[in-house]
């Protein structure tokens, strides 16, 4: 393991599905101080030995690094600027990691704004699941300049098994990362409407998952989505991917696609079998329940 710098300190700001982990993980070579706006979730990364502090302020005050879970460019803003926002409170020198996809331009004026009082964001959206965030084995893409990087390698050292630069500004991470969810939207709608339409041809759902992952029908999203679609209608799948938060990606997607003048068709319309499935009452699912959107009527919950 990378050996890091002796007290290097970073606040985790946000302590949900992947905040709690990432934590964890960063607290066996660093040292970590940990906020949540709900106490539940405070009290889950104490019990899981992280840190915490009683404000947001108080948890970045001092910190080498900041990194930030939060759900959207909205909260980003309200986080860093809001009328209990941290930035005030950031050394100058200090770094803010953006974890989540929240598109290239709340990123770009959040970084335009930090800047002005010496602190340098690292675009970083990421990818992997609670799991994988507690081993240090995601995909973490980042967008942020070389001497940015630099102050923020031990957290990303710790978090990612591959890391990939994009490019040396913020908003390059976050670019990427929408073209990212542009594909695993699409995977994920195009394996619960094949798989949706084996069940209704009567087709043994375990073998026709088997024959499909194991051929050129096969996709990342298909194996690892495709077991918990088949669930029997009305039962739940353990959440670890939120439903809802494909319908916020793909309308980052569809945002960034207006504004480049591409058209993506497929992206659209697997946004709206999204928003359908948010709408039906499955916002909080996994995501692997959009199949319940299209069973037959007979099968639907």
């Amino acid at each position: 393991m990378t050996e890091h710098p002796s007290g290097y300190t970073v606040a985790v700001l946000g302590l949900g599905a992947m905040g709690v982990p990432m934590a964890t993980r960063l607290a066996t070579g660093l040292r970590v101080t940990g906020y949540d706006v709900a106490d539940a979730r405070l009290a889950l990364a104490r019990d899981a030995g992280v840190e915490t502090a009683g404000t947001a302020r108080a948890a970045v005050t001092g910190a080498d690094a900041v990194l930030l879970a939060v759900r959207n460019g909205a909260q980003l803003d309200e986080v860093l600027f809001g009328d209990a926002g941290i930035a005030g409170s950031l050394a100058p020198g200090a770094v803010v990691l953006v974890t989540s996809t929240v598109g290239t331009d709340a990123v770009l004026t959040a970084a335009a704004r930090l800047g002005e009082a010496g602190v340098d964001i690292v675009d970083a959206p990421l990818s992997g699941g609670p799991v994988r965030a507690g081993r240090g084995d995601l995909l973490v893409v980042v967008g942020a300049t070389p001497a940015a990087r630099e102050r923020a390698r031990p957290v990303l050292d710790l978090l990612a098994s591959t890391l990939t630069v994009v490019g040396d500004r913020p908003g390059d991470g976050q670019a990427l990362k929408t073209v990212n969810q542009l594909l695993c939207g699409i995977h994920i709608a195009a394996a619960a409407e094949a798989l949706a339409l084996a069940e209704a041809l009567g087709l043994d759902r375990e073998a026709t998952l088997a024959a499909l992952t194991a051929g050129a029908a096969g996709s990342f999203m298909l194996g690892d989505r495709g077991p918990r679609m088949l669930h029997e209608p009305g039962e739940a799948a353990d959440v670890f991917s939120r439903l809802d938060i494909f319908v916020k990606d793909l309308g980052i997607v569809g945002d960034a696609a207006r504004e480049a003048s591409v058209p993506t068709p497929v992206a659209a319309a697997a946004e709206q079998l999204f928003r359908l499935g948010a709408a039906a009452g499955l916002a909080a699912a996994d995501d692997s329940a959009i199949i319940d959107v299209m069973r037959p009527a007979d099968r639907r919950p």
